[in-house]
C-alpha cells in the first residue's frame, strides 16, 4: 500500500531542512500538476525528518514536542477547520452554480464531503494509534479507541483549497498561497502530538486527490442532490 523508502527517494530529493523545517528540493517527475502535488509532499518529508528514532511505513514517523500555545493553540485550529466549512457552504448558497466561482464553491462542497467520508473510513479500517495513545507509530489495528489515520482536518484543507487551485492556479499563481493552509494544520496537527507525519501527508494527499477529481464534475453531486431554488444562489433573490 505505501511505497517503501527507497522508492519515494526516488521520487523526492530533500536538501537539509533549515531552522524553521522547511527546505529546498526538486521533483524529478513528468507534468506540472504532479510536480507541484509531490513538491507538497516534499516539503511535508522535510518536515518529518530530523530524529533517530523515526518508524511507521515510511520510516519517518515520530513524536513531536508538544505545543499548543498561540498560534498553534487548538482553538486556532478548530476556528481554521469550522470556518472553512462555514465558507464553502455560504459561499455556494449565495453564489449558486450557475458562475464560475459559485461553481467552484460547490465543487469544493462535493470534495469536503467525499473526502471526508473517506478519510474516516480510512481511520476506521486502520484504527491507528495516536502519538498520545502509547508513543508508538506502527501501532495500527488497534480497534475503536484509536483514529488516527489520515488526519481528516488536513484532508479537510486540502480538499477545500484543491478545486480553488485547479480553476484558478493559472491564471491568479497567488491561488497557490492557499496551500498555507494544509501546510499550517499538518504542522498544528503535529504539534499536538494527534498525528503522525504519515497521517497528516496521507490526508493532504486523500484531499488533495479527492479535490481535483471533484474539479472535474460538469454538474456537481451536490446540486443534483438539492432542489435548484437552493443551487441557483440566493444572491440572484436580492
Amino acid at each position: 500500500m505505501f511505497p517503501d523508502r527507497g522508492t519515494w527517494k526516488d521520487l523526492v530529493t530533500l536538501s537539509p531542512c533549515s531552522s524553521m523545517g522547511i527546505a529546498a528540493f526538486r521533483v524529478r517527475v513528468p507534468g506540472e500538476a504532479r510536480a507541484r502535488l509531490l513538491r507538497v509532499l516534499g516539503a511535508m518529508l522535510c518536515l518529518a525528518s530530523g530524529s533517530s528514532q523515526a518508524g511507521g511505513p515510511l520510516g519517518i514517523d515520530h513524536a513531536w514536542t508538544l505545543d499548543q500555545s498561540g498560534v498553534w493553540a487548538r482553538s486556532v485550529q478548530t476556528g481554521l477547520e469550522y470556518g472553512v466549512v462555514a465558507v464553502e457552504a455560504a459561499g455556494a448558497l449565495w453564489l449558486g452554480n450557475d458562475s464560475e466561482l459559485g461553481h467552484t464553491a460547490w465543487q469544493t462542497v462535493d470534495s469536503s464531503l467525499i473526502a471526508g467520508v473517506a478519510a474516516q473510513g480510512l481511520k476506521i479500517a486502520f484504527s491507528r494509534a495516536r502519538p498520545d495513545q502509547g508513543g508508538d507509530p506502527n501501532q495500527w489495528f488497534r480497534g475503536r479507541c484509536c483514529r488516527s489515520f489520515p488526519s481528516g482536518e488536513v484532508t479537510l484543507q486540502a480538499s477545500f483549497v484543491t478545486p480553488i487551485i485547479v480553476h484558478y492556479g493559472r491564471s491568479d499563481p497567488w491561488v497557490w498561497a492557499l496551500e498555507a493552509l494544509p501546510l499550517y494544520d499538518s504542522i498544528a496537527r503535529l504539534k499536538s502530538r494527534a498525528h503522525w507525519q504519515t497521517d497528516v501527508i496521507a490526508g493532504w494527499a486523500l484531499g488533495t486527490g479527492v479535490g481535483y477529481w471533484t474539479s472535474t464534475f460538469e454538474t456537481p453531486i451536490t446540486v443534483q442532490l438539492l432542489p435548484h431554488g437552493i443551487t441557483v444562489g440566493f444572491s440572484k433573490r436580492f
